[in-house]
């Protein structure tokens, strides 16, 4: 069971960087960022809230930075992204007020796909540390792993944190850290 559990945090994991890479991707091109810029929020997105984790439970150096993987997902998937929309834009990635629907859409639902993913890889960061049982301590982990990376794009972008306006993303990660929190502990016993 276990290494079934190992099995799916890593897809988790996978999906997540892929998501939240495309999330800081979004936000860059909708900033009129060029290229660099699109690969720092790409890759801050996708592991700035894995990075804070890590640092929290005392694991050093953090992950992306002992398993590259991460952020080579982050950044083939933010220059593939950058690719398709500066050939799609007539060689400029500007965005016209008229398709700002389209990236705000885009980017709801990558957040969401890596909300998801990021809640349950911070929550089993937790039970494979030092204090697998202390479910205030998943909770806090699941959470600062989800809404981390988005925050750090938001602040470097000169935006308002998603999670702080009308948005449920943090409540949505808090029920989703809290459940899984419940389960592995309960599992675990």
């Amino acid at each position: 069971m276990i290494e079934q559990a190992k099995y799916l945090i890593l897809i988790m994991d996978l999906i997540g960087t892929a998501a939240f890479a495309i999330s800081g991707a979004i936000t860059a091109i909708r900033k009129n960022m060029d290229i660099f810029g699109v690969n720092i929020l790409a890759l801050i997105t996708a592991t700035g809230g894995g990075v804070l984790r890590d640092l929290l439970i005392g694991r050093t150096p953090p992950v992306m930075f002992r398993n590259p993987v991460y952020v080579i997902i982050a950044l083939v998937t933010a220059n593939i992204f950058f690719v398709i929309m500066w050939s799609k834009r007539h060689y400029s990635i500007y965005v016209p007020e008229k398709h700002t629907h389209i990236f705000n859409t885009l980017l709801f639902w990558f957040d969401t796909l890596g909300l998801a993913a990021f809640t349950v890889d911070g929550v089993y960061a937790g039970v494979y540390s030092s204090d697998p049982r202390n479910v205030f301590l998943l909770v806090v982990l699941g959470i600062l792993t989800a809404v981390g990376g988005g925050v750090f794009r938001d602040v470097l972008a000169a935006e308002m944190p998603y999670i702080f306006r009308k948005h449920i993303y943090a409540l949505a990660s808090l029920a989703g850290a809290l459940l899984t929190a419940l389960i592995g502990v309960f599992a675990g016993s």
